[in-house]
């Protein structure tokens, strides 16, 4: 304890030769390599695997089999030659049983890549997932590697499951396309799964648009747009080391409004039982019809017959006859306004008085010189009939 707290001492007052000191590794071998700062070195680059590494082979025989689906079957007895041929670079043997429907891949003496069998695993899980065999032999390739998506229990609405697998695809395949150019992968969508083979990057990018298209969270088109922009930005070398929140477009999702559905209403709970419905026996005795002969039985139940039935008739007339009614129509709104009330005023005026003028200049012109001189003396009608009165 004494010495705990007296190195504790040291080490504050000695703080600057702390900073100056090595670090500790963990681990007793685990120190500083001298290829660990070697700038010649790329950690990132996968060695094309050398036969001379294991000269002596594998110890054990290991094997897997994969169960295909019964329409692959002619196919794969077709191209079955192809795949044996392409593992026996490698030294693996296969098998094709078509009585069970599986294929089998194992290691033989003469295989020396320890990680061969598990791209020979994933071979035959792609031949059995429907991809043509020209293209699953690439996935023997170290830069090549593959991952298969399952997507079919994802959604529970199998309508909704298949809308969504349709925008993967897109119209003519356009969106699948577009997507297989920007990630630089293979992309099969079949049944309930999604086989892509590519670039571990380019492989992490599909799962992702494809588990968001399925899951609704983003459409494929806006995954599109956002990889173009990045395609850009890549060629410019000033913006390699900096963030590109800033230039990508952001896409937000639109709520729809979904119908509310109708819940019933929670009646108060109670912990006595509900009422005892009465029988059809006690509502006759209730209404006196009980007591009834069976000849007024059945004048009642006659008479309720035709009441209904003279119900029903009246109710099919009235919608024959609402066929004939013919529609109102629509009323004239007036237009007039004061102002145009005070245009025809105006517009009588001017009438009367052009006539007037007309009226006086007619008489003018037809005056009889001899006539207008003899009645000139003379009072008229009209005057004399109203000193008269």
């Amino acid at each position: 304890m004494n010495f705990a707290m007296e190195e504790h001492e040291n080490n504050n007052n000695n703080g600057g030769d702390i900073s100056q000191r090595a670090k500790k590794h963990k681990g007793k071998h685990d120190k500083p390599k001298p290829w660990d700062d070697d700038p010649n070195i790329d950690r990132w680059t996968i060695e094309k695997f050398d036969p001379s590494w294991n000269e002596s082979g594998m110890l054990e025989l290991s094997s897997f089999s994969t169960l295909f689906p019964q329409y692959r079957e002619k196919y794969l007895q077709e191209v079955w030659p192809t795949v044996k041929s392409a593992l026996k670079e490698f030294g693996v043997s296969c098998e094709l049983n078509l009585v069970e429907g599986s294929m089998t891949v194992s290691t033989t003496r003469k295989t020396r890549d320890p990680y061969i069998i598990i791209k020979a695993r994933e071979l035959i899980r792609l031949l059995s997932r429907s991809v043509p065999v020209h293209q699953a032999i690439k996935v023997l390739d170290d830069e090549v590697q593959c991952d298969i998506i399952k997507i079919g229990n994802l959604v529970r609405s199998k309508e909704r499951f298949v809308k969504r697998r349709q925008h993967l695809l897109g119209p003519n395949s356009s969106t699948l396309k577009a997507l297989e150019i920007l990630t630089g992968c293979y992309i099969l969508v079949q049944g309930n799964t999604v086989a892509a083979m590519g670039s571990f990057k380019g492989l992490k990018q599909v799962r992702r648009i494809v588990e968001d298209c399925i899951l609704n969270k983003m459409h494929p088109v806006y995954h599109i747009k956002v990889l173009m922009m990045k395609k850009e930005l890549e060629k410019d070398p000033a913006l390699a080391n900096e963030n590109w929140d800033r230039f990508l477009p952001k896409f937000k999702k639109k709520n729809v409004q979904q119908k509310k559905l109708q819940t019933k209403e929670k009646r108060p709970y109670t912990p006595f039982p509900p009422p005892q419905q009465p029988s059809k026996i006690d509502e006759q005795l209730e209404s006196g019809e009980f007591f009834m002969s069976q000849k007024k039985k059945s004048a009642k139940t006659w008479q309720e017959k035709q009441e209904k039935q003279a119900q029903k008739t009246a109710e099919n007339k009235r919608k024959r006859e609402a066929a004939y009614i013919p529609p109102e129509e629509p009323r004239k709104q007036d237009t007039k306004s004061e102002d145009g009330d005070k245009d025809v005023a105006t517009m009588a005026m001017s009438l009367k008085k052009k006539a007037k003028e007309f009226g006086k200049q007619k008489l003018g012109e037809n005056v009889n010189a001899e006539v207008y001189i003899a009645t000139a003396g003379e009072p008229s009608k009209k005057k004399s009939k109203r000193r008269e009165t």
